[in-house]
């Protein structure tokens, strides 16, 4: 009995000393090349890409004999890309939809998708400059640099800064030049 509580308190022992020997905080560095990897391309996944064509079918799997469950049919939508299998991309819509999609249809221009309604597009990063214009629930924009909290966008000719909680496409942590 007493191996036994000895073999227990030497577990508890190592497991604090591996607690007090984690550092509080996570390097920036260290944290972004531990992201997972895409197996074909190497580029971070998930990452996020728009639609290339004006139509493109979405499989149940990686290959032409996988049936198709529906079609996307809005050029320049944003995609997020959750994994990869030789010249198949596995994609979600803003809405969680997705599937297999062949990435020729795919782009690395990024767009993102307006999620609020009448949403204002600011001309500075601060919600106490002008609106350049207020943009439609669904509207697709391009994307142009982010900081933490904001992103500069281009939609129909306007461009200005909308705060990263009103858009999809962007990760809440990405920082854009």
């Amino acid at each position: 009995m007493f191996a036994m509580r000895r073999k227990s308190l030497l577990g508890k022992a190592i497991a604090l000393m591996l607690v007090i020997a984690t550092p509080a905080f996570a390097d920036p560095e260290q944290e972004s090349s531990s992201k997972e990897r895409g197996s074909v391309t190497n580029l971070p996944v998930p990452r996020y890409v728009s639609l290339k064509a004006s139509k493109a079918n979405v499989r149940r799997g990686p290959s032409l004999t996988h049936r198709i469950d529906w079609v996307f049919t809005r050029k320049g939508m944003p995609l997020e890309i959750t994994a990869e299998f030789s010249n198949w991309r596995r994609v979600r819509d803003i809405d969680g939809f997705g599937g297999w999609v062949h990435y020729s249809l795919l782009s690395g221009a990024r767009t993102v998708i307006v999620g609020k309604d009448m949403m204002p597009l600011n001309m500075r990063p601060d919600t106490n400059t002008p609106t350049v214009a207020q943009l439609e629930l669904g509207v697709i924009a391009r994307l142009g640099e982010c900081g933490p909290d904001w992103c500069r966008l281009n939609a129909a000719g306007y461009k200005g800064w909308a705060q990263k909680a009103d858009i999809w496409g962007v990760d809440p942590e990405e920082i854009r030049d």
